[in-house]
């Protein structure tokens, strides 16, 4: 009878536990606002958003990476993570002038770039709190910036829900310094349980386009500024049993004369050749780059689709993210560096910025 009321015990004590932390306010709400524009979605089908062609999560293939260009190592197990810490720069992104158009890369796929006098944030993840930090520990030396430390926020981009693209501790600290974001459906849910308001967030499904002259914010008056939600290839579950909820994407920008293109998180597909077909050319191009894995290759980047997108898309500049800050593949921490270089060597029509964490690159 003792050993049975141990048992009860501890059982109801995780119960009691697991209960108090999917009550933390990064989880998000169980009463989504946006459902009907999500039901209303082409993109959602049987319950679900659905990827433009069939997108197995896992292809079943057990190794890491596998015929892959020969920079890619086939020891994956070996230094996932720097045994010193990374070189990084803590520059003063309040002091940067807006009269130019710079990037600054905060590791992982955080970054702030300004562009046409206009600072745009995307997927910062800059205060790993729990519950987040028990799933992302930053490699030494990585983790030198916080949401004190950013300037206002003219646009603040989300790709998707999960952990490494949507902090919470982040986006809490950042709220009132922002006016404006921008995401895909059903993110706003989470935005709004955050307490930003309905004017901070526009949502916006494949295809959309918001036009911020005619949307008549004071701050982008006749600013010529277009952003428009583009497909990727990916999913999302930032919690279990609630899979493709939210959908994931991709954006082009367009302002001040010049486009910009956040390629988010997800596998090859043709969608590269169709963004080209569609914007014509594009002047910078941030591109997942990291923690691939073979059995992942359609909803990740693997180094030839990598390639291969860069081929599609043509663009003028590229910058890789989704790397240098986390291991969360099992290839070498410091392998897409190399895949990226590679890669530029082998195709001289682009530029490759190639930049340490929070150094200033001008574009």
């Amino acid at each position: 009878m003792k050993v049975l009321l141990i048992i009860l015990g501890a059982v109801l004590g995780i119960g009691v536990l697991t209960l108090t932390v999917l009550a933390h306010p990064a989880f998000g709400t169980f009463r989504p606002v946006s459902q009907e524009r999500i039901q209303a979605s082409p993109n959602y089908r049987n319950g679900q958003f659905r990827n433009q062609e069939p997108t197995p999560q896992f292809t079943g293939k057990p190794s890491a990476v596998s015929h892959q260009p020969s920079v890619v190592s086939h020891q994956p197990s070996e230094g996932r993570r720097p045994k010193e810490a990374i070189v990084a720069y803590k520059t003063d992104l309040k002091a940067l002038p807006t009269d130019s158009d710079w990037v600054v890369w905060f590791g992982h796929s955080s970054y702030l770039f300004c562009l046409g006098g206009k600072r745009f944030l995307v997927d910062p993840l800059l205060k790993p709190e729990f519950p987040a930090s028990l799933m992302l520990r930053p490699f030494a030396g990585t983790d030198i910036y916080r949401p004190e430390d950013l300037p206002p926020i003219d646009v603040l981009i989300i790709t998707h829900e999960h952990w490494d693209h949507m902090d919470y501790a982040t986006l809490r600290d950042l709220r009132t310094r922002v006016k404006k974001v921008v995401c895909p459906l059903g993110i706003a849910d989470y935005l709004r349980y955050w307490h930003y308001s309905d004017d901070q967030i526009t949502e916006m499904d494949w295809y959309e386009s918001f036009d911020f002259e005619s949307s008549n914010l004071q701050i982008f008056e006749s600013s010529n500024l277009l952003i428009t939600c583009l497909p990727t290839r990916h999913f999302s579950n930032r919690l279990l049993g609630r899979a493709n909820q939210t959908l994931w994407a991709s954006f082009m920008i367009e302002y001040a004369g010049r486009k910009v293109y956040i390629g988010g998180d997800g596998g090859y597909d043709g969608r590269f050749k169709a963004i080209r077909e569609q914007f014509g050319e594009v002047d910078l191009a941030f591109l997942e780059n990291g923690q691939y894995n073979e059995r992942w290759r359609y909803i990740h980047t693997m180094p030839e689709g990598l390639e291969q997108a860069i081929r599609d898309l043509e663009p003028k500049q590229v910058f890789t993210v989704h790397h240098d800050k986390y291991a969360l593949a099992m290839h070498p921490w410091n392998e897409p560096d190399s895949v990226a270089k590679a890669i530029s060597e082998r195709n001289s029509a682009f530029r490759l910025l190639d930049a340490a964490i929070g150094k200033v690159v001008f574009f």
